[in-house]
């Protein structure tokens, strides 16, 4: 189970395009201040850009939740995308390459997922929908102690 220190979690609101180009810059940010690698900062940004744009566009806006990790001497970043849209009826359908509900090109969910360590959705259909992700660096830690 990944530890994590709730003070230091940060929630960024998503109603706006110039919201997702925020939330970008804080996801690359506070994942560059966690020692992840360019490639690494990448992947994640363009994950947190497609659930971002999910948030707004299909669940009507809601706010992301970004928290570091740690675990051992490993660490991590966890997504969560909020909304109370209207919810994911189909997830199974909505989780297949090529699906789009909407005018994109269906790559969204199932790209996001192929991009991060961990992926989680919660929805119900009505009520919203929470989608999780967790990325975990690769490289050497963030901090290391001397031996």
């Amino acid at each position: 189970m990944p530890a994590s220190d709730p003070a230091v979690e940060t929630s960024l609101p998503i109603r706006s395009d110039a919201d997702l180009a925020w939330v970008r810059q804080q996801v690359r940010q506070s994942a560059a201040n966690l020692g992840f690698g360019l490639v690494q900062q990448t992947k994640l940004v363009t994950a947190a850009s497609e659930l971002a744009r999910n948030t707004l566009v299909h669940g009507g806006g809601g706010h992301v939740e970004v928290t570091p990790l740690t675990r051992g001497l490993t660490r991590g970043l966890r997504l969560s995308f909020v909304d109370s849209g209207p919810g994911i009826r189909d997830v199974e359908l909505a989780m297949t390459d090529g699906y789009s509900s909407g005018s994109g090109l269906g790559l969204g969910l199932s790209g996001a997922k192929r991009l991060v360590d961990e992926f989680e959705i919660d929805t119900e259909p009505g009520r919203g929908t929470t989608v999780t992700v967790i990325a975990w660096t690769t490289g050497v830690p963030a901090a290391r102690s001397e031996v």
